[in-house]
C-alpha cells in the first residue's frame, strides 16, 4: 500500500521546511493536534522519504565563498562506466554543491560555489578540465541573486496530484 500525505502532513512539511527547528509541540499547537500524532506523522514522513534530512542554510559570502558558477559539461562518451566515473569524481569535489544529469545540449549541469574568480580558475585548471571523457565545458557566473528558495511549494504539488487523480481536463 502506498502512502500519500494528507493536508495535515503537507502542513507539517511546510512548517518544517520553513524552520526545521520547530518542535513537535509547536507544530501540534499550530495544527490543533496532539504531540504524539505529530511525532508519529513526522517519523512516517521521514520513513517514507518525504523528509530526507535537516540542515542549516549557510551564507556562503560570510564564509568566503562569493562566486557561484553554473557549469555545463558535455562528455565525449556516454557508456555506463564513463558516466559513473564522471559522477563519482565530480561528487568528490567540495566546490561542486549540486550536479544534475541533463537532457539536451549538454550532459551535466554543475553548481559550483567558490571564493572568487582566481579560485575558480584553479578549480577549472587543476580539477575539472583534467577529468577524462570531457568534450566541452561552459560556465556562467552569477552576478546577483534575485530569488532563492529552499522550500517546495506544497500547494502547487498537492494541486498537481489532485488533478492527476481526477484526470485531464477536470478542474478542482
Amino acid at each position: 500500500m502506498s502512502f500519500t500525505p494528507d493536508m495535515t502532513d503537507l502542513c507539517i512539511l511546510d512548517i518544517l521546511q520553513t524552520d526545521a527547528r520547530t518542535t513537535n509541540k509547536e507544530i501540534a499547537s499550530r495544527l490543533g493536534k496532539s504531540v504524539t500524532s505529530i511525532f508519529d506523522r513526522v517519523k512516517r514522513l521521514e520513513a517514507e522519504g518525504y523528509i530526507t534530512g535537516y540542515v542549516a542554510v549557510l551564507n556562503p559570502g560570510k564564509l568566503g565563498s562569493t562566486l557561484i558558477a553554473y557549469t555545463s559539461v558535455t562528455l565525449e562518451g556516454h557508456g555506463h562506466d564513463k558516466l559513473s566515473s564522471f559522477e563519482q569524481k565530480i561528487n568528490s569535489f567540495p566546490e561542486v554543491l549540486e550536479s544534475y544529469k541533463m537532457s539536451g545540449q549538454f550532459d551535466y549541469l554543475l553548481k559550483i560555489v567558490i571564493a572568487d574568480m582566481e579560485a575558480y580558475e584553479l578549480f577549472y585548471s587543476n580539477k575539472l578540465s583534467k577529468l577524462e571523457n570531457i568534450s566541452k565545458i561552459r560556465s556562467l557566473f552569477v552576478l546577483s541573486e534575485t530569488k532563492k528558495e529552499t522550500g517546495l511549494s506544497l500547494k502547487t504539488a498537492q494541486h498537481q496530484k489532485d488533478r492527476q487523480k481526477k484526470g485531464p481536463g477536470l478542474e478542482m
